[in-house]
């Protein structure tokens, strides 16, 4: 099984600093850390790999600095970490973002899951792993809690709602968060 878990490298939190006159944050100096949305992604990967065999493969679109993100997702289990850099993609916006990624996870070749984080931390839209999937043509189950079977060319999840939860089922390769 070829799962392929996207990270993004995010300010930690504890550190952040706002602009007063642009109302922007401000990143110089503010350790990064991996998306925690993210981190819980990567582990769902791992364990899939672990129950069911083949590889993670961590992917990331950011600068240079993003590496040791993931340097860190290899030390948390990933088998393999792909960064998509360039000048070019600097302030991206979500829809840049997810075709980047798209490109890049096509060029990995073929791939059973892709699992993203809910949200990043630092922007909140949810709307990265939703692009990637339109742009790979690929079913997509949003705000899954629990993977209850993977068989047979078929996932079956828990998605989380307002009232509980639904059991949603799809064909893989299959994009989740």
């Amino acid at each position: 099984m070829n799962i392929v878990v996207c990270i993004k490298q995010v300010p930690d939190s504890g550190d952040v600093k706002i602009n007063p006159e642009t109302k922007t944050l401000m990143r110089e100096g503010v350790d990064a850390v991996i998306n925690p949305f993210d981190c819980y992604a990567l582990e769902e990967g791992v364990r899939l790999k672990e129950r069911f065999g083949g590889t993670v493969t961590a992917i990331s679109m950011g600068p240079p600095q993003a590496e040791k993100a993931l340097r860190e997702a290899i030390s948390l289990g990933a088998d393999k970490a792909v960064l998509v850099s360039d000048r070019a993609f600097a302030g991206s916006d979500t829809l840049a973002t997810s075709y980047a990624l798209s490109t890049a996870i096509k060029k990995l070749g073929d791939v059973d899951i892709i699992i993203t984080g809910k949200q990043a931390i630092d922007g909140d839209t949810a709307q990265v792993g939703p692009g990637i999937a339109v742009h790979l043509d690929m079913p997509q189950i949003t705000y899954v809690r629990k993977i209850e079977e993977l068989a047979d060319g078929k996932i079956r999840a828990e998605r989380m709602n307002e009232e509980g939860y639904d059991i949603i089922e799809a064909d893989l390769p299959v994009l989740i968060s």
